[in-house]
């Protein structure tokens, strides 16, 4: 090999080269909150196959039956095991005892974590950092044996209910370690019509990301408006 050879890099690999996701189970915990819901509803009207967890399975079969679309419901354990990917989208206030209730469930699995910390007050939401420095970071401090990224926190839960909306035009900011992992993220946020995967960093900058939640939720408030976000130059 000349020095020449050895000096010639490898093209760059194309961003927008994403993996086919299309074969992946995904589970949803708390998918029978709205935003869960929501989530389960585009993904397998998308033709994805749901499975939606709840801490009572006769909930998630319930939810399941109304969304439709071949999704089925089951306790968070059931969900957690059945799942390739797994999206956490319980309440912020029962996040690390959930997580921590399904490390064995979990352990393997890629795991996309779209809670946001926020608190309500008079003035309105405002964000709330966690002692690790986000929820994903809790996430992934509580699941050492799982894969965690962050991803889906700027979506209205309104918007993904509706079904006369043909696609939801906003952009996902996926975050996460290791880029094949971000990457299957991306893919799985791509199959929902109109919307992108976008990689916006690892997981130390979730906080900004998650807390960006309080400032749309000012501009709903302010708009009558179901706020989402779009990348320019991308």
């Amino acid at each position: 090999m000349t020095s020449t050879d050895s000096a010639q890099k490898a093209p760059a690999k194309d961003p927008w080269d994403l993996p086919d996701v299309s074969g992946l189970v995904v589970g949803v915990l708390g998918g029978t909150g709205p935003q869960g819901k929501g989530l389960a509803y585009r993904l397998a009207r998308a033709g994805q196959k749901v499975i939606i967890g709840s801490r009572a399975a006769e909930r998630a079969q319930a939810a399941a039956e109304e969304i439709g679309h071949g999704v089925e419901g089951a306790d968070n354990a059931e969900a957690a095991r059945r799942s390739d990917i797994v999206i956490v989208a319980v309440p912020w206030e029962g996040h690390g005892k959930t997580l921590e209730s399904l490390q064995a469930e979990l352990a393997g699995k890629l795991v996309v974590d779209c809670v946001n910390p926020l608190g309500f007050d008079k003035k309105g939401a405002y964000a709330i950092k966690p002692e690790e420095g986000s929820a994903a970071e809790q996430a992934a401090a509580l699941l050492p044996d799982s894969r965690v990224t962050a991803a889906f926190h700027h979506l209205s839960a309104v918007l993904l209910q509706d079904p006369e909306l043909d696609q939801i035009d906003t952009d996902v900011m996926v975050l996460g370690e290791e880029r094949a992992d971000v990457e299957t993220v991306q893919a799985l946020a791509g199959r929902i019509p109109g919307m992108r995967g976008i990689f916006a960093g690892r997981l130390r900058n979730a906080h900004q990301v998650e807390s960006l939640v309080a400032n749309l939720i000012s501009v709903n408030r302010r708009y009558k408006a179901h706020a989402g976000l779009r990348i320019t130059d991308v």
